[in-house]
């Protein structure tokens, strides 16, 4: 999966399991991502945000390892593979260098 995906795709799931947890206030009594309110300076020491409309902006931290690999060498054999999962026999002999990154990234989301 490539980091644009990655990322995408966690920010969707995340709206989407707020908006489904939100869909059982009534039943459970809670309250899922209410407004906050009070000082900004203790709103931003939470890290959260105010923006127009007195919405309030959760901070998503990221914090991503991308590893790197580089390879040579031949493979052989059979295999079959849906998603993810992969299965079958292999032989296969390699050179393999690999390197790993961290980047580290916000992004500010008003969650519903």
């Amino acid at each position: 999966m490539n980091l644009s995906d990655f990322v995408s795709k966690t920010l969707e799931e995340l709206i989407t399991g707020i908006k489904n947890a939100k869909e059982s206030e009534s039943t459970s009594g809670a309250d899922i991502n209410p407004g906050v309110w009070g000082d900004t300076k203790d709103i931003v020491k939470q890290g959260l945000m105010k923006m127009s409309g007195h919405k309030t902006v959760t901070i998503v931290e990221f914090d991503v390892a991308i590893t790197a690999v580089e390879r040579q060498g031949t493979k052989g054999g059979i295999g079959v593979f849906v998603g993810s999962v992969g299965l079958g026999s292999q032989g296969e002999s390699r050179k393999e260098n690999s390197s790993v990154s961290r980047i580290k990234f916000s992004v500010p989301v008003a969650l519903p």
